[in-house]
């Protein structure tokens, strides 16, 4: 057999298993409320070709590659289970596996490892209804989450977005924008809308479309939702005064901000301090897209080396917020045409980032440079260190925390000499480490993040939003 056939042959057997792996993923999340994935990479609604290419990206940060001639009998083991609601990787389990010397079977393994998931079956909790006040670039990719995370049936159900009427054929636009994105893509399934009903019908999810120009307007109930998480992605308002508008709204429970608050509002960074979310606090901020990106990476290295000072300067795709000619803006440069120029502004980054971790206060400072591509933004965190350390040290660090880490659902790992922008749409992590572009000297490093601003960001909004709402569910194998 010559080498091509060999390898063609391996290949078409590849996809083979990753075509018989489809439905069991799909029945694992509809029937079970599980979702499976690869190294924190989601399978749940993927091609064959995504399901391979998934498989094929732990090569940058494991020593071997991993096939799904690996993974196939560990889901196959899975999905004899009988599992409550979590999330299991069975890229990591099959790795483990390989390394595990008890002499088990597949079967015996895998059924050690998710002990716990099957003895510690909590029932769903009661679906949360969830309204997106605005439906701009964040509001629609939250809305694609939302409907994608939608799975058996329960936990999270969009039921309304909240927009100012544009006038003639404004229902068909919002649909479109919906169904189609110059970044991010086409919509994984099928839109309708319902001109009757003024709603848009998104996988058979059906989302009303309010139309206000005021929140003091708006009674929920009307519609048939209560105890509704708000989500404001319009940034209108920033403080508690503001934001209580929608609070008061019968049909309303909780907001949640995707900006920074000002204030004594609490700003979340999803693994760093949500753990400080009170049932109380019915008010919260998700905080920005680069303190999202910055915070993780830096309380991994805080945790390990200590920080004694730092300026994280950040690289970030021009905003909607920019002129797309030369024209007056309230802002220092933003009226400069967006797609012709870099644009050296301020962040209230490196401020904000000690508001979500305290131990960074008065250690850093930092500026933006926006720039001409449309998403996908990088930090720079030029830190002096407590502690001495090398090059290998620090990235085999920052790799482990990217793999078994409390922030490995925030943190990212890349190795790769071709890495670009593009590369990283997309992207679920808050930030991901470049190790090709890692500079150490002694107890000096420069670190370069990359960040979705839009979709990473997105994805630590819902995770907050999923904590909030009682559908946050653990993971296996555990770390």
């Amino acid at each position: 057999m010559s080498k091509l056939e060999d390898h063609f042959g391996r290949w078409k057997n590849r996809e083979e298993i990753a075509e018989a792996m489809i439905p069991m993923i799909g029945r694992l999340q509809r029937e079970k409320n599980v979702t499976t994935t690869v190294y924190s990479r989601s399978l749940v609604n993927k091609s064959v070709i995504q399901i391979l290419k998934a498989h094929r990206f732990v090569k940058q940060i494991e020593d071997s590659e991993l096939s799904v001639v690996d993974t196939f009998p560990v889901l196959q083991e899975v999905a004899k289970l009988d599992l409550g609601p979590c999330r299991i990787d069975i890229g990591k389990l099959a790795v483990e596996y390989k390394k595990d010397n008890r002499g088990l079977s597949i079967e015996e393994y895998v059924r050690a490892e998710l002990a716990d998931a099957t003895s510690n079956k909590g029932g769903m909790p009661e679906p949360t209804d969830v309204v997106l006040y605005g439906f701009g670039r964040i509001g629609r990719i939250l809305a694609r989450l939302l409907i994608e995370k939608v799975g058996s049936g329960n936990g999270l159900r969009l039921k309304a977005i909240v927009v100012r009427e544009s006038g003639k054929g404004d229902l068909q636009k919002r649909a479109s924008l919906l169904r189609r994105d110059s970044v991010h893509g086409p919509f994984a399934g099928t839109i309708a809308v319902d001109e009757e009903e003024n709603a848009i019908i998104a996988n058979g999810n059906f989302i009303k479309v309010i139309y206000s120009n005021d929140p003091n307007t708006i009674d929920y109930t009307q519609y048939g939702i209560n105890n509704a998480v708000v989500i404001d992605n319009t940034g209108k308002w920033r403080d508690v005064e503001g934001l209580s508008q929608h609070l008061n709204r019968p049909g309303v429970s909780r907001v949640m901000l995707t900006a920074p608050g000002k204030g004594d509002m609490k700003n979340i960074v999803h693994g760093v301090n949500n753990n400080i979310i009170e049932d109380s606090d019915k008010i919260i901020s998700a905080a920005s897209c680069t303190t999202n990106a910055i915070v993780p990476p830096l309380k991994a290295i805080e945790d390990k080396f200590g920080i004694e000072f730092g300026h994280v300067e950040t690289v970030h795709s021009y905003t909607n917020d920019q002129n797309l000619l030369d024209n007056f803006h309230k802002g220092p440069r933003r009226g400069r045409a967006a797609p012709l120029n870099m644009v050296l502004t301020e962040t209230g980054a490196a401020t904000a980032a000690a508001k979500a971790l305290p131990s960074l206060k008065g250690k850093l400072t930092g500026n933006s440079i926006r720039v001409p591509t449309p998403n996908v933004s990088m930090a720079i965190l030029n830190l002096t260190l407590e502690k001495e350390t090398s090059l290998e040290e620090l990235n085999e660090y920052l790799r482990w925390v990217s793999l078994h880490s409390p922030l490995q659902r925030q943190v990212d790992f890349v190795s790769s000499p071709d890495a670009v922008s593009t590369d990283f749409v997309g992207s679920r992590h808050a930030s991901v480490i470049d190790a090709e572009a890692t500079i150490v000297n002694g107890r000096h490093c420069v670190l370069y993040v990359w960040y979705d601003n839009e979709f990473g960001y997105s994805c630590q909004v819902l995770r907050i939003l999923q904590q909030i709402s009682g559908v946050e569910f653990p993971a296996y194998p555990k770390d």
